[in-house]
């Protein structure tokens, strides 16, 4: 069984730097596709980041493009979100996702396992 545990959120300020983690245990890395997804109150989720299942393609959505870095380690089965230069636009619940094989880029129909996602809130 699949289980995504997301920790590292938290209150921060704008431009302070903050990682999360996701432990993947049931998931293996080496042939699945993960990334980050994140919901802002009142609206839908929507993709952030996201490695493809070889590791040597990444993806972003313009709005981290730059500030945000997704990477995994495969023997420790973690998957991690850098985020530097955070907004307060960025104020949201993130998720872990995951998925085996599969793109860079991720639809939320492509995920096969979500975590149950890590609260980041960045003060102005």
């Amino acid at each position: 069984q699949v289980q995504l545990v997301e920790s590292g959120g938290g209150l921060v300020q704008a431009g302070d730097s903050l990682r999360l983690s996701c432990e993947a245990s049931g998931l293996d890395l080496p042939i699945s596709a993960t990334g980050w997804f994140r919901q802002i109150a009142g609206k839908e989720r929507e993709f952030v980041a996201g490695l493809d299942w070889t590791g040597r393609e990444v993806a972003y959505a313009e709005s981290v493009k730059g500030r945000f870095t997704i990477s995994r380690d495969n023997a420790k089965n973690m998957v991690y979100l850098q985020m530097t230069s955070l907004k307060v636009e960025d104020t949201a619940v993130y998720y872990c996702a995951g998925r085996k094989f599969g793109r860079a880029t991720m639809a939320e129909s492509d995920v096969g396992a979500w975590g149950r996602g890590t609260q980041v809130t960045v003060s102005a």
